[in-house]
């Protein structure tokens, strides 16, 4: 055979076994290529406090998504996946998360990782400064400053959201928030998320004195004529107004300024002149309509609550650590109030520069009036000023608890007691308890307030007195031949004080009151197991038309004395706070 014909004999051979290639391929079916071997894609996921979950979503080809919301390793088809996170909020903080390695490449039998790291996302700061003129709301994603004096005008509404936080301005002494008469606060907070009011410093370096605090003037009557104004609210403060603020010539007794539920205005206060304090809480002729309720002060420069005249009513009061008084009325207030706490375990010192301890701190210091406009009627003296007008200052306290610093830490002179009644004041006072204060439980210290007392109207019902008069050879009442409150004048008209014997703490009252407490939940109010406050309270007010008419259906009788329930609701926890710096 010729070389080419081998050729051609071998060529002929080929194109039968493609041939044959072909026919068994047309038989069979195509070749189906071999499925690829999955890779995993691993997301790690941190940062968010615990109980806290955040949305995490993977996407791949294929239409390939996965939410997760924990740490998480996936099986997953070899190609390009993307990770993406929602932002978290947890209370009234925001998280953020920060994505390493998305988009991510996953190969077969290989592992591609990615992280998402949450942090707590920066609030942007607005300074709050000169006059608020519109309504505004002020919402806890924003960090808020008061600059100077602030002022919410006539016809405007402020409204603050639940957890939102304001502070003063540190550089400009005695920033404080002015709500004008005709004006409204809407302060909303909830027992988890309070709207708080406090210093710029940070904790560990705060003091009393820091900013100004919160002034509210109402359109009520108070029982002091002529132009009379906020004490405090001319100084020299940046944008204040030299002339002040006038809370006189109020005629609308059910005015609404709007409401103040689950606030805390923490190291207030501020002394913008000689012996002109601004306070935390200042209530100047402010009306029935306004709600007030769930709201603390703490560490205070001045009094934490003041209220000059008018008939605002509140429930649910918190005063720790004052630099004054921690219930201050006066000028004709005749407010209803109930369930009130007040502790003073120190006196702290206020802020360099911002002013200093009063010289007469005291728990209660209730004033009929005093001062100018204060216009005596016929036949009696100016602190009777409004009598015939029925503006004698005629406040009811109920469900009080009143606990003063321990034996030990150093007592300003004339300060120290319980209550202080005085200058005319009438008013209610009871079920509530008065412990641990150095220089007596109560006082009533002038000719004026003892006349009120015995026609009634002044009156004193079912209070527990423990601890008290340390400083004054253990005297709960106006020594003999001092004042007007000694013990045989309550005993004569029937006020039902019950003194615990010498045996009996103010620590031992209640389940937890530690000689320094360490926060807020370290305090509880309610009565101890078999504590004598836990009864003896009026429990019934159809005996007596007076107290009946005058608390109506706002206050409530129980059956134990001072603030809380036994086995009752902790209505303090949550929102509330102790801290000294």
């Amino acid at each position: 055979m010729t070389m080419t014909a081998r050729f051609r004999a071998l060529a002929l051979t080929t194109l039968a076994a493609f041939a044959l290639a072909a026919c068994s391929d047309d038989e069979d079916g195509p070749t189906t290529p071999p499925t690829p071997t999955n890779g995993s894609l691993a997301v790690t996921i941190s940062g968010l406090p615990t109980g806290t979950t955040g949305t995490v979503t993977v996407t791949g080809p294929s239409n390939f998504t996965q939410t997760l919301t924990a740490t998480q390793t996936l099986s997953v088809a070899p190609g390009s996946y993307s990770v993406s996170a929602a932002q978290v909020t947890s209370g009234t903080t925001r998280y953020n998360a920060t994505i390493t390695g998305s988009p991510a490449t996953v190969t077969s039998n290989a592992t591609a990782n990615v992280t998402v790291a949450y942090a707590v996302a920066q609030n942007p700061t607005v300074v709050l400064s000169g006059s608020i003129s519109a309504n505004r709301t002020l919402t806890p994603d924003t960090n808020y400053v008061l600059r100077g004096f602030v002022y919410v005008n006539s016809g405007a509404t402020l409204t603050i959201n639940a957890g939102t936080r304001i502070v003063g301005d540190t550089t400009a002494l005695g920033s404080a928030l002015f709500v004008l008469r005709g004006a409204r606060i809407q302060a909303n907070g909830t027992a988890t998320q309070p709207i708080v009011f406090t210093s710029q410093r940070a904790p560990g370096n705060r003091s009393p004195g820091d900013w100004g605090g919160l002034i509210i003037v109402g359109n009520a009557r108070a029982n002091r004529t002529g132009n009379v104004i906020v004490e405090g609210s001319n100084g020299s403060v940046v944008g204040a107004d030299p002339n002040g603020i006038v809370y006189t010539g109020g005629t609308v007794d059910n005015d609404n300024s709007g409401t103040l539920r689950y606030v805390r205005v923490e190291f207030a206060g501020y002394a913008t002149l000689t012996d002109a304090e601004l306070n935390s809480y200042t209530f100047a002729a402010v009306g029935s309509g306004t709600t007030v309720e769930y709201v603390q002060a703490l560490a205070g420069l001045d009094d934490n609550f003041e209220w000059f005249g008018g008939t605002v009513n509140g429930k649910y009061l918190v005063s720790y650590e004052s630099g004054d008084d921690h219930f201050d009325g006066s000028e004709g207030y005749r407010g209803l109030n109930q369930f009130m706490i007040g502790l003073q375990s120190t006196y702290l010192t206020p802020r360099a520069g911002a002013g200093a301890v009063s010289s007469d701190p005291q728990g209660f210091e209730i004033d009929g009036c005093n001062g100018g406009g204060c216009v005596a009627p016929s036949g009696a003296n100016a602190q009777s000023a409004g009598r015939d007008e029925g503006l004698w200052n005629m406040n009811v306290f109920a469900n009080f608890t009143l606990i003063g610093p321990a034996s030990g830490v150093t007592v300003p002179g004339s300060g120290g007691v319980g209550a202080v009644l005085r200058r005319g004041t009438g008013g209610y006072y009871l079920n509530g308890v008065i412990a641990r204060w150095g220089r007596g439980g109560i006082s009533l210290r002038d000719s004026t307030t003892n006349n009120r007392f015995q026609v009634d109207s002044l009156i004193v019902r079912n209070l527990y007195f423990a601890e008290n008069g340390g400083l004054v050879n253990g005297n709960n009442f106006d020594a003999a031949g001092s004042n007007f409150g000694q013990e045989s004048a309550f005993t004569a008209r029937n006020s039902n004080i019950v003194v615990g014997a010498s045996t009996v703490t103010a620590s031992s009252l209640f389940t937890a009151l530690p000689a320094t407490p360490t926060n807020g939940a370290s305090l509880d109010w309610s009565p101890a197991a078999n504590s004598p406050i836990g009864t003896g309270g009026l429990a019934s007010f159809a005996n007596d038309p007076r107290i009946a008419a005058r608390v109506g259906t706002f206050i409530t009788p129980t059956a134990y004395r001072g603030a809380a329930a036994p086995g009752g609701t902790k209505w303090w926890e949550g929102w509330t706070n102790y801290a000294r710096n």
